[in-house]
């Protein structure tokens, strides 16, 4: 029987990353992330060269207020799945299909709503409103909100090798579907394509995971009782999403509003290459969520590995995009270059400290103590938002960078002197 390619894929990445399960997980979804902004890195680029900055400005501004609504209307149950799928056994399916079914709801919903409010709300997105774009903009919505829930459920159902594969699919479709709409001169081609991509996605993924892996999962599975007072670990843990979403998604319209639609193409670009650190610490910290649950007793030790490996990595990232800013940012145009080295610089930097606060969030919802994890994602999203708004007028697009680094900076520093209130070496089984 010949192996398809995705499952060969698959294979050859976990084969060469640790044997450990939270490294092994943790690692292979740190892979595709890589692979993720790698194949994002030439969309930015092609749409930066097929497109003007005013119209890269205001499709990346689309997009960001399209993953504001992902995270408000997937209501976080992604993170849900990770936490409570590896011990549902027998009602993995029924889990999983009714997670899928809240998140799309709620999704359109919020996303019609959105619409309804730009010209009082973003104005500068007004070419949302015709048919076709505005049908794709809840379908990108709708569709992304699926797209992270499977992420968290093939994660829990320890198959993140395919969460490699679902992310390379994502974004080759997307580069094909964004070339055809530049050939043919569609404004709202970064959007469209967006969208195009997450339906293909979303089919082979799904695929994968209800004929394979949920089948597996539920024959292989001890199923446990039901938790208690499950709703109410998913309302806490949404709050706190909302938090980190907004934290993510509103500063890209803040600059946007504050110094225009050609700043904010800046300031795209340079965060979505900043983003590759923040993703593969949200990646470690999903894989020792779910292996936690698995293990409780296993918190703490997992959580300094995942600290100092990921510490490890991060650092070497780190360094790479301090020093080669501009000449990555030049990939894109002389002008990205010379308006976005500062703030590509203080993005990657903000990513070191940010590792201690996604470990310190998982760890709570680990333990259910989700009012820390709400708590360390609003101070979060409040410094960032308010010291963006600060420095902008002062620092320009920079101001965003700046306004990142100091929020993660502080928030580490708490962490660092509050360390036995959230992770305390203790003795095995008693974590």
């Amino acid at each position: 029987m010949r192996r398809r390619p995705l499952d060969m894929l698959r294979a050859g990445v976990a084969a060469a990353l640790p044997g450990e399960p939270v490294l092994r997980t943790g690692h292979v979804l740190a892979v595709s992330s890589l692979v993720n902004a790698g194949l994002g890195f030439f969309f930015w680029t092609f749409a930066t060269h097929w497109y003007d900055e005013r119209t890269v400005g205001l499709g990346y501004s689309a997009l960001m207020a399209s993953l504001l609504l992902t995270g408000i209307g997937q209501l976080n149950l992604n993170d849900f799945l990770v936490r409570f799928v590896p011990t549902a056994g027998r009602r993995t399916r029924r889990l999983v299909l009714t997670c899928y079914a809240a998140s799309t709801s709620f999704s359109v919903v919020v996303a019609v709503a959105f619409l309804a409010l730009i010209p009082v709300v973003e104005p500068e997105l007004g070419f949302l409103l015709t048919p076709v774009t505005a049908i794709c903009f809840v379908v990108a919505t709708a569709g992304y909100a699926v797209f992270v829930l499977q992420d968290g459920a093939l994660t829990a159902v320890r198959m993140p090798g395919w969460v490699v594969g679902e992310n390379l699919i994502f974004a080759v479709v997307k580069i094909v579907l964004l070339a055809l709409a530049a050939a043919l001169g569609f404004f709202s081609g970064i959007l469209l394509s967006w969208a195009g991509a997450l339906v293909v996605s979303l089919v082979v993924a799904n695929y994968v995971l209800m004929r394979r892996g949920v089948p597996r999962h539920e024959r292989t599975t001890t199923t446990a009782p039901p938790p208690p007072r499950m709703l109410g670990y998913a309302a806490a843990d949404w709050a706190g999403s909302l938090f980190r979403v907004a934290g993510y998604t509103l500063v890209p319209l803040i600059v946007l509003n504050t110094c225009g639609a050609e700043a904010s193409a800046f300031y795209s670009v340079a965060w979505g290459v900043a983003y590759v650190p923040y993703l593969i610490a949200r990646n470690m910290g999903t894989s020792l969520l779910a292996e936690s649950v698995r293990g409780p007793e296993r918190l703490v030790r997992h959580s300094l590995r995942v600290l100092r490996h990921s510490g490890l990595l991060l650092g070497g990232i780190t360094v790479v995009l301090v020093a080669a800013a501009p000449q990555i940012l030049s990939i894109f145009g002389a002008s990205y270059a010379a308006e976005g080295t500062t703030l590509l610089r203080l993005l990657a930097l903000s990513a070191l400290p940010n590792l201690l606060l996604s470990v310190a969030i998982d760890v709570a919802r680990a333990r259910r103590r989700l009012h820390w994890a709400v708590w360390l994602q609003a101070a979060m999203c409040v410094l960032v938002l308010g010291l963006t708004r600060l420095l902008l007028p002062e620092f320009g697009v920079a101001g965003a960078g700046l306004a990142w680094l100091v929020a993660q900076c502080v928030i580490a520093v708490f962490l660092l002197v509050s360390w036995s209130r959230w992770l305390v070496p203790v003795t095995e089984g008693s974590s």
